[in-house]
């Protein structure tokens, strides 16, 4: 799949760069299809998890250049896509283990690949991942949902997200 060797070839050298590489999409027809990246800086991973990556337009022209720079000398996409790069932001999409645990306490929407507890869909706040499991509390009560069937997640637009991120940004 493309996706997996575009990411496969650019990530050591965003994480070289500073950068964590938090999703890649190949989206859109056969034409002319987008190649969505989108990164966060290491230091919002560690120290402002609810900004919005801490990436700026500099940010973004400076991985896309990069980016450019890479896929031409492999070209793993076999047609001419477009490449767009962004920041997470504030609803972002959670894909892995540390994200579950770095957003814990906030709201989010999670679909599984399969039946867990004979359902697929989860909306809750998030209680962190215990072992494998993410363990998400919702109307209906807590579920633990395995991070390996997890199809996609992401967190919620709520009053109290956009409070913590507005204190999480440094004022100036």
């Amino acid at each position: 799949m493309p996706v997996r060797k575009v990411e496969e070839i650019i990530t050591p050298s965003l994480d070289a760069m500073g950068y964590r590489v938090v999703r890649v999409r190949l989206t859109g027809g056969t034409e002319a299809p987008t190649l969505q990246v989108m990164v966060e800086t290491k230091d919002s991973q560690a120290t402002r998890a609810l900004d919005d990556g801490g990436i700026t337009a500099d940010h973004c022209a400076e991985v896309s250049r990069t980016i450019s720079a890479l896929l031409d000398v492999e070209d793993p996409i076999p047609s001419a896509y477009v490449l767009e790069v962004s920041s997470p932001g504030i609803d972002r999409p959670l894909v892995g283990s540390d994200d579950f645990s770095r957003f814990a306490g906030f709201e989010a929407r999670v679909e599984a690949r399969r039946l867990v507890d004979g359902r697929k869909r989860f909306k809750g706040k998030l209680l962190g991942v215990d072992s494998d499991d993410v363990r998400i509390e919702t109307d209906s009560g807590v579920f633990s949902v395995p991070v390996a069937e997890i199809a996609t997640a992401k967190l919620l637009m709520t009053d109290e997200l956009i409070k913590q991120t507005a204190m999480a940004r440094p004022q100036g």
